[in-house]
């Protein structure tokens, strides 16, 4: 298997699935940095990174844009559904697909994919139907992770690090 697409939820995920808010009503989110690196390296690795929750954020669209993540699609129970929205646009056969999810809308998903994945903090019945469970909690890198063992399994991580070790 390929992969072509990684997409992604937010809470749990992306974020420690914790929601924060100050006292004016603003919700607050914090990202780790790892994840947003690995998420740019594997897209110019040639992957495409999508974002589907179930949640509207006005952070969720500032870091995707700030990510490069232009495939964002918000405030969507039926993931599955935003899924094949997404599709339409750009074909991809499911099979291509990995997908990180922590909690039960992520299942419809996750179970019709090639590479369903999920961070230990999922919920048991996500942990359950996952080919494989990061060793990295949601909101601490388990995305990095995923990228980086998506771009050694497609031979283009050493490509993306040598940059970074002075070889081009």
């Amino acid at each position: 298997m390929k992969v072509r697409w990684l997409v992604l939820d937010v809470d749990g995920v992306l974020t420690d699935g914790k929601l924060y808010f100050d006292n004016s009503g603003n919700e607050l989110k914090t990202f780790n940095t790892l994840d947003g690196h690995g998420i740019k390296m594997l897209q110019n690795s040639g992957v495409q990174v999508a974002i589907i929750t179930g949640r509207r954020s006005n952070v969720v669209e500032r870091r995707a844009h700030d990510l490069g993540v232009n495939k964002l699609i918000q405030g969507r129970e039926d993931k599955f559904a935003a899924l094949q929205e997404l599709l339409t646009d750009e074909p991809c056969r499911l099979e291509d697909i990995a997908y990180i999810g922590d909690d039960y809308p992520d299942l419809l998903v996750m179970t019709r994919i090639g590479c369903p994945i999920a961070p230990p903090n999922a919920a048991a019945p996500v942990r359950d139907r996952a080919l494989w469970i990061t060793n990295t909690r949601g909101g601490e890198g388990a995305v990095r992770e995923v990228c980086d063992r998506i771009m050694q399994i497609q031979g283009t991580f050493d490509a993306a690090l040598a940059p970074y070790i002075g070889e081009q």
